[in-house]
């Protein structure tokens, strides 16, 4: 999974990629301080892999991974170019999801580049140029399916949704919060390689006294909170500040610190919880001595093509999964003998949808 971090110059996006990341990229107080992309791989929490790891004290414990990427603050007329803007704009095009870091915080030390903190605006702001180059995509598919439909009457359809999509852009409406109506607008959708079509969370940058007194009242998160619910995006109040202080601490520290805070867990795991649900991603399990590895599927993924996340001879010479839920194995004591006498590993073919949290041992013959 790849995620873009993006937002306006000085909102705290880079603060907060280089706590959640510890990639320890460039952060100033002033616009394009981030000109190439920086990238940060982290491993997803997971504490029922760290559970099979202390039973089968593994060579080799690897978690699923979360590549970030710190794209440089969008300005308006990024869309024409200013800013650098178009190669801003072809990074985020890489992206599975978008972090949108939205300042929700007041600082005379902190420059703001429209001079006040209006989180509406600002959303906006970079909406309107992910639209504008949008529109330009549209109007190209458009304009080409239109010639072919003299040709073929088939195109119509094409043709309809595209004019449908394209009044919806120029509402500046973002092209994820359409409405779908079929297969074919789904998958017109997913090949025009859209940016405002991208899943989005909007990460609302707050102060430290603001968050400890908690989000409920906060004016500003509350705009953000309506704008996301109309987008069908996703919300996550966070301060950049205070999970750079954590970043730096050890896992007993980290652990006290929170409960301070009255949280369960740091920005960082609730991120990555937001962009799970958001992209419809599970995790199965493969444990052994050799190794110990979560891997990330869509959920509805059927047995073979999950044993082709492994190997793609896995998935051709398929046979059977002998499949467990983690929790069952955890009530047999850890035991996949016991788990067998108990009738609770089961043998399932090419038409099993794979769950959250199976523990599989995939059979194939090649």
């Amino acid at each position: 999974m790849k995620l873009g971090m993006l937002g306006l110059p000085n909102v705290g996006k880079s603060t907060l990629f280089n706590a959640i990341t510890n990639a320890g990229a460039q952060s100033a107080n002033y616009p394009f301080c981030t000109i190439e992309p920086n990238v940060g791989m982290v491993s997803v929490p997971d504490e029922r892999l760290e559970k099979l790891a202390e039973i089968y004290s593994p060579d080799k414990f690897t978690p699923a991974v979360i590549e970030f990427v710190d794209i440089a603050g969008l300005v308006k007329g990024a869309s024409k170019g200013e800013g650098l803007g178009n190669k801003f704009l072809s990074n985020i095009r890489e992206v599975d999801a978008i972090v949108h870091v939205v300042r929700c915080f007041e600082s005379d030390d902190i420059i703001h580049v429209e001079g006040s903190i209006d989180p509406a605006r600002d959303i906006e702001t970079i909406n309107l140029e992910l639209i504008f180059s949008d529109i330009e995509m549209v109007q190209r598919r458009l304009d080409k399916a239109t010639k072919a439909l003299k040709g073929d009457k088939k195109m119509q359809g094409e043709v309809d949704f595209l004019k449908r999509l394209m009044a919806h852009l120029e509402k500046g409406l973002p092209a994820r919060s359409i409405e779908i109506e079929d297969d074919l607008e789904q998958d017109i959708i997913n090949t025009t390689a859209l940016l405002s079509a991208k899943p989005v969370i909007y990460a609302c940058n707050m102060s430290e006294d603001d968050f400890a007194n908690g989000i409920e009242n906060n004016k500003n998160v509350n705009i953000v909170k309506e704008i996301a619910a109309l987008e069908k995006a996703e919300i996550l109040p966070i301060c950049a500040a205070l999970e750079a202080e954590i970043s730096g601490l050890s896992d007993e520290e980290k652990i006290m610190f929170l409960e301070e805070l009255n949280l369960e867990r740091s920005g960082l795991d609730r991120m990555i919880q937001k962009c799970y649900s958001l992209l419809g991603l599970i995790s199965y399990l493969t444990a052994g001595k050799p190794e110990v590895r979560a891997w990330t599927i869509t959920e509805g993924t059927k047995a073979p093509q999950a044993a082709g996340k492994i190997h793609s001879d896995f998935e051709r010479g398929f046979i059977r999964a002998e499949v467990i839920a983690f929790d069952d194995f955890i009530a047999c004591g850890g035991n996949m003998v016991t788990a067998k006498e108990k009738g609770l590993v089961r043998s399932e073919g090419k038409e099993y949808v794979m769950k959250d949290g199976d523990i599989v041992l995939f059979r194939f013959n090649v």
